[in-house]
């Protein structure tokens, strides 16, 4: 028998991570699970591509960031849905892929839903892929759902 007690849905505020959501949610409901969130924070060294290249912003760049990502969190999911529920919302700073493997181990989380780009070719090639290495380094299930394809959810 299947006992989901904790679902991890990692979100980059993209309509990627939004159509994952829908399954995630669905699942939650399901299972009455609690619902967590994550959202992380890339450091400024691996988005810019040569260090040295470009100064860091001034001010507290990630500060500011880390509160832009907790403010768009708590908007997360749908009110309506989300009472009475239980949420747990978390923001991080890292590589993605290894702070939601990180955060899957520590808060023992049964399930991951996982938007993915779609990106195919050369682009995945370069840019890689976190739902690729969350797949192959999950230690649970991990639910991918691909952009255009076939829904099993009820909107």
């Amino acid at each position: 028998m299947i006992d989901l007690k904790r679902i991890l849905l990692p979100t980059d505020f993209s309509a990627y991570s939004e159509q994952a959501m829908t399954y995630a949610c669905a699942f939650a409901e399901q299972f009455d699970a609690e619902l967590h969130l994550l959202h992380v924070l890339q450091d400024l060294v691996a988005i810019v591509p040569e260090p040295g290249v470009a100064f860091p912003p001034p001010g507290d760049y990630m500060g500011e960031m880390k509160t832009s990502a907790e403010q768009a969190l708590a908007q997360l999911p749908d009110p309506e849905w989300a009472a009475g529920r239980t949420i747990v919302r978390e923001t991080r700073q890292g590589p993605p892929f290894l702070e939601i493997i990180r955060y899957a181990k520590e808060q023992e989380i049964d399930m991951i839903v996982l938007g993915t780009h779609g990106r195919g070719g050369l682009a995945h090639v370069l840019l890689g892929s976190v739902a690729e290495k969350v797949v192959r380094k999950a230690p649970c299930p991990v639910l991918t759902v691909r952009p255009g394809e076939h829904e099993f959810v009820m909107p």
